[in-house]
C-alpha cells in the first residue's frame, strides 16, 4: 500500500491523496502538511535523487553496453544524454520519498 501511495505521488495520511503538483505549496491542500519544516528542507532529497539517478544511469549504461559494445565511456555520456529528461521527475519523486522519510522518522503534530 505505501508503495503503491508512493509510486503515485500520493502523500501519506490524507483523506484524500494530494498529488506531486502540491510539492511547491507551502502546505498540503488536503491535510495541512508542512512541507518544508526549515530552510534547506529538501537537501535531503537531493541525496535521494543523486541515488537514485546514479542506479538508472547506470541501469542505462550497461543497456547500451550490452547491446552496441562500445567502450563503457561513451555508453556512460549517452547514458547521461538520455537521462536528462528524466531528471525533473526523479527530483520530484525524490521529495516524496524524502517527505515520507521524514514524517516516519519525526512526524509533524498537528
Amino acid at each position: 500500500m505505501l508503495a503503491l501511495a508512493i509510486s503515485n505521488g500520493e502523500l501519506m495520511d490524507a483523506t484524500r491523496p494530494s498529488t506531486l503538483s502540491s510539492i511547491f505549496h507551502q502546505r498540503c491542500p488536503v491535510c495541512d502538511l508542512k512541507f518544508a519544516r526549515e530552510a534547506g528542507y529538501f537537501v535531503g532529497a537531493m541525496y535521494i535523487s543523486y541515488g537514485i539517478a546514479l542506479l538508472v544511469i547506470a541501469f542505462i549504461a550497461g543497456l547500451l553496453w550490452a547491446a552496441t559494445g562500445w567502450w563503457i565511456t561513451k555508453d556512460v555520456i549517452w547514458a547521461v544524454i538520455l537521462f536528462l529528461p528524466l531528471a525533473p521527475t526523479i527530483t520530484l519523486f525524490a521529495r516524496i520519498l524524502w517527505i515520507y522519510l521524514d514524517q516516519t522518522l519525526d512526524p509533524e503534530m498537528q
